[in-house]
């Protein structure tokens, strides 16, 4: 019985298919192939080599922007360490500037302090020698007076009197000297 199912599995193998089913299907492969390779197949290789142009211009782009990007960055660190010397170089001027004008300040504020004080020491000689002088005449006139009331005659020569004073006050003058 063996034998037997040996014998009909040969016939009927499904493994292989009956010749003329073979031949047909190997025609209608060829024909569908040379279809696709004439018709489809450039119209698919002419969307890869599109699509490569497309992917190699992208990158060629890209590596330009990059390139571009790369050359502005450049420019723009170089300006701003320019900006910053600059901004530096500004400052320290500023700084010279502000410590000159300082010093100059401090100078007319020196100069004017010495003119107010030359001024100042001008003034009280000029109002001392004026109390000096008021004081004189005062002091004269009382003196005097009362030099004419002790002796009981009136001593209003002029130039008699100028000359008492003077000696009068020299007295006094010496005197506080030598108190000192």
């Amino acid at each position: 019985m063996s034998q037997l199912l040996i014998l009909a599995a040969e016939k009927e193998n499904p493994l292989y298919p009956p010749i003329p089913e073979l031949v047909i299907g190997l025609i209608a492969f060829v024909i569908v192939f040379g279809f696709l390779a004439k018709k489809l197949l450039p119209n698919i290789n002419k969307v890869l080599e599109q699509r490569r142009e497309a992917i190699e211009g992208g990158i060629e782009k890209a590596e330009a922007a990059q390139t571009e990007a790369h050359s502005v960055l450049e420019q723009y660190k170089a300006q701003l360490a320019e900006a910053r010397h600059e901004a530096a170089r500004l400052r320290q001027e500023a700084q010279e500037q502000g410590a000159t004008l300082i010093a100059e300040m401090r100078a007319e504020g020196q100069r004017q302090r010495e003119e107010i004080i030359t001024a100042g020491h001008a003034q009280i000689e000029a109002d001392r020698k004026a109390a000096s002088q008021a004081l004189r005449q005062d002091v004269g006139h009382l003196a005097t007076d009362l030099a004419g009331k002790l002796v009981g005659e009136s001593l209003e020569d002029h130039a008699r009197q100028s000359r008492v004073i003077d000696r009068f006050l020299e007295d006094l003058e010496e005197k506080a000297e030598a108190a000192r």
